[in-house]
């Protein structure tokens, strides 16, 4: 009798299987480790630079600080931190978390999902809510990081004693920095660049800024190049901007829109620099529509810091065409006539 049983079927070979499934435990094992040295890392630096700042007479104060995000990002949670610097100015929030991918960990964005309380020296404290507040901050290989802040509908509050701020919110708020760049130069030097934009700013009831957009919305665009940036540090009582300026630093190639109301402005300066007791000097050219009104509305700003009758005389000799601001002596003066105290850097 003939064997008619069906043949076996042959049996396939697991082993590409195996060395798949081993290569991919060999990376994740790899990865994971690579992702905890970085974990450590980023701690251990975080403390390191918190015990610089506290020596320095910085105050720093945090709860624990927890690294999490495995296995692509690494998140730095820091709640409860405060961060003032000798001079009085600094910020404290609830919560801040800092975020970056694990493979590219020279990128971080920074927000403060509960907020921030500003600290403005003798001023004092001013609390910020909004849709959003973050912080991002690239290029930490380059001399010079590029940095950008967003507020979304910010909302200001000043604390109670403290001196009432500017505004009380706008529609958004943002400053870029990023190295300068000179055409023919290999590499960045000490000069870095920055934006600063202020869109749909409402003013506080009776203040300049209200009396400025004649209680509509200001809006400003800002651009220049700091000089020396490098002396931008130790912030001591004096503020950041005092060794600055004593080092020879001055803002250079100033150029900007403002829109207050029915006013509109582009604004330019060569040269801007502060003087022994931190007042700016130096002159900006300003090419005005309907500037009446503005110079108007800020004279009657219930403010003190507004010189009501010099601006009520300036709002009478404006009239559309080329405008200069002069700062000089402490005050701000639009031609013959003083507005206002020059602003302040330190």
């Amino acid at each position: 009798m003939s064997d008619t049983s069906p043949a076996q079927a042959p049996r396939h070979s697991r082993k590409g299987l195996y060395i798949s499934l081993g290569i991919f435990l060999a990376v994740l094992t790899a990865w994971t480790a690579w992702w905890f040295v970085l974990a450590q890392q980023v701690e251990a630096r975080v403390m390191a630079q918190a015990e610089t700042l506290a020596d320095s007479g910085w105050a720093v104060e945090h709860a624990e600080v927890r690294v999490t995000g495995w296995p692509f990002r690494a998140r730095l949670a820091i709640p409860h931190a405060r961060l003032i610097a000798p001079s009085g100015h600094g910020v404290a929030a609830p919560q801040l978390i800092a975020e970056a991918n694990a493979y590219n960990p020279t990128r971080w964005v920074i927000i403060a999902p509960e907020g921030l309380v500003l600290s403005r020296g003798d001023k004092g404290e001013v609390a910020v809510r909004g849709d959003a507040i973050r912080m991002s901050v690239s290029g930490l290989t380059q001399r010079w990081p590029n940095v950008a802040v967003e507020l979304a509908k910010p909302v200001f509050t000043a604390h109670a004693s403290a001196e009432v701020f500017p505004i009380g919110g706008a529609e958004r708020i943002e400053f870029y920095m990023r190295p300068h760049v000179v055409e023919g130069r290999n590499a960045p030097g000490d000069d870095v660049d920055v934006l600063f934009r202020l869109i749909e700013a409402e003013g506080r009831p009776e203040g300049p800024v209200q009396g400025l957009a004649q209680d509509g919305r200001l809006t400003a665009q800002l651009e220049a190049v700091i000089t020396q940036a490098s002396a931008l540090r130790g912030m001591d009582q004096a503020g950041v901007f005092s060794a600055w300026t004593q080092a020879g630093g001055h803002f250079t190639g100033i150029r900007g829109e403002v829109e207050a109301g029915d006013s509109r402005a582009t604004v330019a300066s060569d040269d801007l620099r502060a003087d022994e007791e931190g007042r700016l000097i130096g002159q900006v050219t300003l090419r005005a529509e309907q500037p009446s009104a503005a110079i108007a509305g800020l004279a009657g700003a219930q403010s003190g810091a507004v010189d009501r009758t010099g601006a009520a005389n300036a709002a009478e000799q404006a009239g559309a065409g080329q405008l200069v601001l002069t700062f000089r002596n402490g005050r701000t003066f639009l031609g013959p006539f003083t507005l206002a105290p020059a602003p302040k850097l330190f």
